[in-house]
């Protein structure tokens, strides 16, 4: 199973545990924060389950119908959990909004010592996930991984209400529910930067440009490339494919310049290994032209 998957099916197992801690402690010690947050991790599972099934998905090697690969079902799922986290967001604010207007009881001390090991679990899951996103240039492991810290997010400012609450006596009953509300700003914030990114991916944008220039330098290190003329990529799952214009000598061959197309994508291959395919198009180099030596 590759890191990916088993960071994602920790996480969902983490989620899954935690929740049905938070709901249980959330029912016995009459918190209303801590079952809304037993809400949100519910929708982590969710989520992991939705990224886990991209990441397979997008694993799978090109075939006769997808002869690109399968590699936008990782930003379907991203966009997927992004949704959900706004969604979430929406929820949690809306559910706090109603607590604060409706009288409870003030919520139990051992709530707590609940929502400190929450926060700290969900801290480390973050990390974890971060860390292999950023690896293997995986949008929904990163997506899923601020849904992690979202979770932290919420929790912690949970056990900032529920402290008010406790300590503050009466009059501060509703506490938690407005560290609830300003969590919900943070989790949507984090939703909608991530729906802007996966919409990005599957719109085909361009990479960075340091990205762009990589390939170009790389190709033009190549011996026969005069100038390049055009770079383009677009990201698929945690790969790049590239299309490329070259300018080379207009006296070679056919066989020649396949041959020297064949020597710049390896060498843009090499230079980048998150680059899975180029496909480059050879032209003459004109003196003057618009290439770039």
């Amino acid at each position: 199973m590759s890191p990916g998957l088993r960071v994602t099916l920790l996480g969902m197992a983490s989620s899954a545990v935690l929740a049905a801690v938070k709901l249980v402690a959330g029912l016995i010690g009459h918190s209303y924060a801590l079952v809304a947050d037993a809400v949100e991790s519910f929708a982590d599972i969710a989520s992991s389950a939705i990224v886990f099934g991209g990441l397979a998905v997008s694993a799978r090697p090109p075939d006769d119908n997808h002869p690109y690969g399968h590699g936008k079902a990782e930003s379907l799922a991203a966009l997927s959990v992004g949704l959900m986290l706004t969604g979430a967001a929406v929820g949690i604010c809306v559910s706090a909004v109603h607590g604060i207007r409706t009288p409870h009881q003030t919520p139990a001390p051992f709530t707590l010592i609940v929502l400190a090991v929450v926060v700290i679990v969900k801290e480390v899951m973050y990390r974890l996930a971060s860390r292999v996103g950023y690896r293997l240039n995986s949008t929904a492991i990163r997506v899923d991984a601020v849904h992690h810290r979202s979770d932290a997010l919420t929790s912690a400012a949970a056990a900032v209400g529920i402290a008010i609450s406790v300590y503050g006596g009466e009059g501060y009953e509703a506490a938690d529910e407005w560290a609830a509300i300003a969590a919900s700003a943070l989790i949507a914030f984090n939703g909608i930067k991530f729906i802007r990114v996966s919409a990005a991916e599957l719109m085909d944008i361009q990479p960075p440009p340091a990205i762009l220039a990589e390939m170009a330098n790389a190709a033009r290190s190549v011996d026969g490339v005069r100038a390049i003329e055009k770079v383009m990529a677009r990201k698929t799952g945690t790969s790049y494919l590239a299309d490329m214009h070259i300018e080379v000598d207009p006296t070679l061959s056919v066989r020649e310049g396949h041959l020297l197309a064949h020597r710049v994508k390896e060498a843009v291959r090499a230079q980048n290994p998150s680059v899975a395919d180029v496909l480059v198009h050879v032209e003459p180099h004109e003196v003057g032209g618009e290439g770039t030596a």
